[in-house]
């Protein structure tokens, strides 16, 4: 369909050169504030922990997981090495009205959260500690770590602390929850926070416990995700995973052909809806790649129980259904990480959305339907697309209130946090427009179920996930007192809502 341009009045022409000019001049001096500012960081950090240009700048710059982030170019990039640099830089930052950017790992697919363009991007590559206090039995992380070297670090020692189910994930996956294979048993990743020090929009280093004077600080990162402040050091109750060179669990990869959609689908509804064991643990992704020009589709589950086997009435659905390959056996936590790889695949566009469903198994039928005519719609701007279901049972959300609750306050029953994936092909620099009307069609035809979260590290950035909290009144709140001249909301790209 072709529109007319429309014939615009000559005043109002006049009004939009004006206009135009002043948002020059407004980015012009951005740029120059940015440039004064990185200046400034040289003279008091140095020119080893701040870059403005060549190979250690152009590192941080293509970190960023998603093309559609790393194609950004902040003015410096600041790399601490300590908690008081990120204060010297978010009191510069503060001072001068500058846009920043924080990233750790680099995971996400929301464009902007963690990169910016003529501004300063704060990036943790060089603060990875992972340490264990046996006295204490907690754990003790830096943010530029992932949770592959986390596990790996960790593992003589016979614990863990929950994090992601991709080894190439960061630590800023606590800061929007965070789901791994413990989470029915623990709750949320970020339930295991004991205490975080943060540097707030001002350039105030605060430790924040559940407890002392900053406990709803506290509880406002456990799902608040970047929009509180900028947490560099992370202590977490540790959980044991037995003795080195044990396999304690029970788990593994299933591989489904298409023609295994409908039944994967009646499955993974029954068990969200009627398994409450905390032990078990899955996670369901229904696949499409552009092969060739042909959309093909291929599915996957995997599982994750604490015993010696797979329970056939918890399980037993995804047993019976024939598959392409079944590897399950007994396996440690380091392995049931890496059941799905690293997750490290950079070099393309990636997108998320979010749903979340509870009841009937024609949400999941009606999702898949939007998925596949999306996936096939789109085929030659898409490398591939996933449709993935993390079931949360009531279990989860029990277990993190009884330690303290989080800002996402769940329901009290069992629900699935529904991802929408796309992954682009390599020369697409953004998302063609019809392509993005299609994701925004698609993630409007599978609405959540009322009262249920988003959750935030899955999400769109254009879906307000805050607003489904059952915390958000109290999120609200607790920003403002944080953040009364609503800086970080000004400032850097993060989850809308506050």
């Amino acid at each position: 369909m072709r529109f007319s341009r429309p014939c615009w009045t000559h005043a109002f022409a006049i009004s939009t050169l004006i206009l135009s000019h002043l948002d020059v001049a407004q980015a012009t001096w951005d740029l120059n504030s940015a440039n004064s500012t990185c200046t400034k960081l040289v003279s008091q950090l140095g020119s080893a922990l701040v870059v403005q240009t060549g190979p250690v700048y152009m590192i941080g710059v293509e970190s960023a997981w998603s093309s559609f982030n790393s194609i950004r170019r902040p003015s410096c990039i600041v790399y601490p090495r300590t908690s008081t640099h990120v204060q010297v830089a978010m009191r510069a930052i503060y001072r001068d009205n500058v846009h920043y950017a924080v990233q750790s790992g680099g995971h996400s697919a929301m464009r902007g959260w963690n990169t910016v363009d003529d501004g300063v991007l704060i990036h943790f590559r060089f603060m990875k500690n992972v340490s264990y206090d046996a006295i204490k039995d907690t754990v003790t992380l830096e943010p530029g770590v992932r949770w592959g070297e986390a596990t790996a670090a960790l593992q003589p020692f016979g614990v863990t602390t929950p994090g992601g189910r991709l080894g190439d994930i960061g630590t800023g996956l606590l800061l929007g929850g965070g789901l791994s294979y413990f989470s029915p048993a623990y709750g949320f990743s970020a339930d295991l926070l004991k205490e975080a020090d943060v540097v707030l929009v001002d350039g105030r280093l605060v430790t924040a416990t559940a407890t002392n004077q900053y406990s709803d600080l506290f509880r406002a990162l456990k799902g608040g995700a970047n929009r509180f402040g900028i947490v560099t050091r992370y202590e977490m109750y540790a959980i044991h995973t037995g003795p080195p060179n044990t396999t304690p669990f029970y788990g593994g990869l299933i591989i489904y052909p298409e023609a295994q959609a409908e039944a994967l689908l009646n499955a993974t509804a029954r068990y969200v809806r009627d398994v409450h064991d905390p032990n078990a643990a899955m996670l369901i992704a229904l696949t499409f790649s552009n092969t060739n020009g042909a959309v093909v589709g291929t599915h996957m589950v995997t599982l994750f129980y604490r015993g010696t086997s797979l329970p056939a009435e918890v399980f037993g659905d995804f047993l019976r259904i024939p598959n392409s390959l079944n590897r399950t056996s007994p396996i440690d936590y380091t392995q049931a990480c890496n059941l799905l790889g690293p997750g490290d695949d950079r070099g393309h566009g990636q997108l998320f959305g979010a749903s979340a469903f509870s009841g009937d198994v024609g949400l999941y039928h009606n999702a898949y339907l939007q998925f596949k005519n999306f996936s096939t719609t789109f085929k030659s701007s898409l490398n591939g697309t996933v449709l993935a279901f993390t079931p949360i049972p009531e279990s989860q959300t029990a277990a993190g209130r009884q330690r303290g609750g989080n800002a996402i306050d769940a329901p009290l029953r069992n629900y699935a946090a529904v991802q929408f994936y796309n992954q682009f092909v390599d020369d697409l620099t953004s998302v063609p427009g019809p392509v993005e009307n299609g994701r925004q069609l698609v993630l409007s035809r599978m609405p959540r179920s009322p009262g249920l979260p988003l959750y935030i590290n899955e999400c769109d950035s254009k879906q307000n996930a805050f607003s489904t909290y059952g915390g958000y009144d109290f999120l609200k709140r607790t920003y403002k007192k944080y953040d009364p001249t609503r800086f970080n909301v000004r400032f850097t790209d993060g989850p809308i809502g506050l």
